[in-house]
């Protein structure tokens, strides 16, 4: 299969790295990107793109294909989307069972993974009440924290009720990087401390997929509060 550049630089720049315009043109920029990349998780810093890197970079989400975990295919599409800016557009993605809420005023992290998940699989049986963050920590059945997995966090206090859901998108050594709504009001990718994960959860019936990634921090803070 051809290699989608578009799809390389789009993950390149979601982490961090900086391959210039998202044009599906492979130039300096953006052969420099992927060196320092393979250089933060331990690869040969060259610009051959093979297995490896495609496993380390895309995780799940294969160059040469398009994203194999069609819920996460779901959430990449609507990655930047702010609460404010794209109320109308939010309120209409969402699926039936979490539809009619107003993001601006109600915490939507579970309204975007229930979304995701019924896009890709319309029978999905969700959580009672999908919009608790904790409520998916009973979701689909257990799985060790890889790519396209839910990932449910306490918050404010592990005995308390509030919590964050979102999809792992990778880790590094103190933090898993959720990909998620409500996320600095819209969604993104952010860095949620492993001490705070209850539960990681895969669609019941499906088969498991993702990989765990290693990421580095690059620079970015720990979230504290996702509220």
């Amino acid at each position: 299969m051809t290699l989608d550049w578009r799809a390389v630089q789009a993950r390149l720049i979601a982490l961090g790295f900086d391959p210039g315009p998202v044009d599906g043109l492979r130039g300096p920029k953006t052969d420099a990107a992927l060196i320092a990349f393979k250089r933060s998780v331990g690869l040969r810093a060259r610009a051959y793109f093979g297995p490896l890197t495609e496993a380390a970079l895309m995780g799940g989400a294969p160059a040469s294909g398009g994203v194999d975990i069609p819920w996460m295919a779901e959430a990449v599409r609507m990655k930047g989307l702010h609460e404010r800016r794209d109320t109308a557009k939010l309120r209409a993605w969402f699926d039936k069972a979490v539809s009619g809420i107003d993001p601006r005023e109600i915490p939507w992290c579970g309204a975007f993974v229930a979304t995701c998940i019924r896009a890709a699989l319309p029978e999905a049986q969700l959580p009672q009440n999908p919009l608790g963050a904790r409520a998916w920590g009973s979701f689909g059945a257990p799985v060790d924290p890889v790519f396209g997995a839910v990932l449910s966090f306490w918050r404010g206090s592990r005995s308390g009720w509030q919590g964050h859901v979102g999809f792992y998108w990778g880790e590094d050594a103190g933090a898993y990087h959720v990909l998620g709504g409500n996320q600095s009001d819209a969604v993104t990718v952010t860095r949620i401390a492993k001490t705070r994960l209850l539960a990681a959860r895969w669609p019941a019936g499906q088969p498991v997929t993702g990989r765990a990634i290693a990421l580095t921090p690059q620079g970015q803070p720990l979230s504290t509060n996702e509220a």
